[in-house]
């Protein structure tokens, strides 16, 4: 055997070696029981935890993260996934009376995004006790060009409202400003062109360093990512209409909902690749000729409005746990995405973006926090619902059990969680003590193990 040989074995098995010590708990039914415990029992512990008393701007009850990074601050998509979460411990282990109080606290999220809703329909991403007011707020911004509370507030509100019997009384008097906010974003965020809508910029659009948006022009990315989420809000909007008794505004959202539908589905899919991507509306208008001399375009004007970001991101599965994608649509992104090794199928989850893209970085940043291949709770739990929603139950209990597995053994050595972790070996990056959505685990282990489990709106 020659040095180079002799070289290469030692480094294989020091790789070897170490990868034994970092590698995930092999995924046996004892190590999945035991992880489920494990997450079980430290999770019904901070079960409170998350909640604050109103104080400085925030007028009403409200919830965190759980990190001292984000200790006393109210942000949009957060509080709304902690809140699914929430609800999920209390349907194990509270009373009754610690039901209503998680309602209140959920409720009391709603109400301080709306304090600061206007009839410009703008809301802050994140409101700390000591924001300025909303009309100093606004006064340093141009609101209709600015992004703004993600669009999960109307869902917020229809999970709140479907988990209590169907009783929106409690938002009446607010639907109004409801309303103002989703239509901001379908007047102003929108483009007429496709009927997509876009970022501003990349200013805490919560996937922060998405490719498809970072960097990018403004008003550029027609980001899948939004859209989907735009089109469960109007849904939600609907439901809500429907339980106030509004019927003409339950249609109308309806028919709003059903034309985003269309336009993600023609303008986001690609049948090439049997994936939905975000898109790229910076392109230069198409020239109309006054005379009859040469124009470089003229035998082949542009007949599109967008074109395709073909990024392998985690958000190209959002349309199935929407339920927007076909059955078709849904087997392709499962058997040519989603199981594939090289792109999202990670030991530890979802890679939220392929290994086999440039941009792949798994190193540590928090501000913004990388998006760039890390794995997040809150994607394999949205990939996972997207999995039960279409039947595929099989990779469905996978997911679940890579998550449980990554999220108990993290319980297990530090006795707390992380944002976000290693995707081969499950190791935590950074920001211990972040609940939020990694407590959306327990929606997976009480699937697993045939249990109740809250169902966001």
């Amino acid at each position: 055997m020659n040095f180079r040989k002799i070289v290469s074995s030692v480094v294989s098995v020091l790789v070897g070696y170490s990868s034994m010590f970092a590698a995930l708990p092999e995924c046996t039914p004892q190590n999945v029981e035991k992880y489920k415990k494990i997450c079980r029992e430290n999770i019904h512990k901070v079960k409170k935890g998350m909640y604050r008393e109103p104080k400085g701007s925030l007028r009403h009850k409200f919830i965190t993260p759980g990190c001292d990074a984000y200790l006393d601050n109210l942000w949009d998509w957060d509080s709304w996934l902690s809140g699914i979460a929430l609800c999920q411990i209390m349907l194990e282990t509270g009373s009754q009376a610690d039901i209503n109080e998680c309602m209140e606290y959920q409720k009391g999220c709603i109400y301080n995004a709306l304090d600061y809703c206007g009839m410009d329909g703008y809301i802050p991403i994140i409101i700390a006790p000591n924001s300025p007011s909303r009309e100093e707020m606004i006064s340093q911004i141009n609101v209709y060009d600015s992004n703004m509370h993600k669009p999960c507030l109307a869902q917020q509100a229809a999970f709140i409202t479907k988990l209590t019997g169907g009783d929106a009384e409690w938002i009446r008097d607010n639907l109004n400003k409801l309303a103002t906010f989703v239509n901001k974003y379908m007047t102003y965020h929108r483009d007429k062109a496709t009927g997509l809508l876009y970022w501003n910029d990349d200013f805490m659009i919560g996937v922060d360093n998405d490719p498809s948006t970072f960097y990018r022009p403004r008003n550029s990315s027609a980001s899948i990512y939004l859209n989907t989420l735009m089109y469960k809000e109007l849904l939600a909007m609907k439901y809500l209409s429907e339980c106030l008794d509004m019927p003409s505004n339950a249609a109308a959202y309806g028919r709003d909902a059903s034309e985003l539908r269309d336009s993600i589905i023609k303008h986001c899919w690609d049948e090439r690749d049997n994936f939905f991507y975000s898109c790229d509306l910076n392109l230069l208008p198409v020239e109309k000729f006054s005379d009859s001399g040469f124009h470089l375009h003229q035998s082949a004007p542009r007949d599109y409005d967008c074109v395709l970001q073909r990024f392998s991101v985690w958000s190209g599965f959002l349309p199935m746990w929407a339920g927007l994608a076909t059955p078709e649509q849904a087997r392709g992104m499962v058997e040519r995405n989603y199981l594939d090794e090289r792109l999202f199928n990670a030991p530890a989850g979802v890679y939220t973006l392929a290994p086999t893209e440039k941009m792949y970085n798994i190193k540590p940043t928090q501000n913004p926090s990388s998006w760039l291949g890390p794995v997040w709770t809150c994607a394999n739990w949205f990939v996972w619902r997207g999995l039960v929603n279409y039947g595929y139950e099989k990779e469905a209990r996978e997911l679940a059990e890579k998550t449980v597995l990554m999220l108990g053994r993290d319980f297990e050595r530090f006795g707390e969680l992380h944002e976000y972790y290693e995707p081969v070996t499950g190791e935590p990056i950074m920001n211990k003590g972040f609940q939020n959505w990694n407590l959306l685990v327990l929606n997976m282990i009480a699937w697993l193990d045939g249990r109740d489990e809250v169902r966001e709106f």
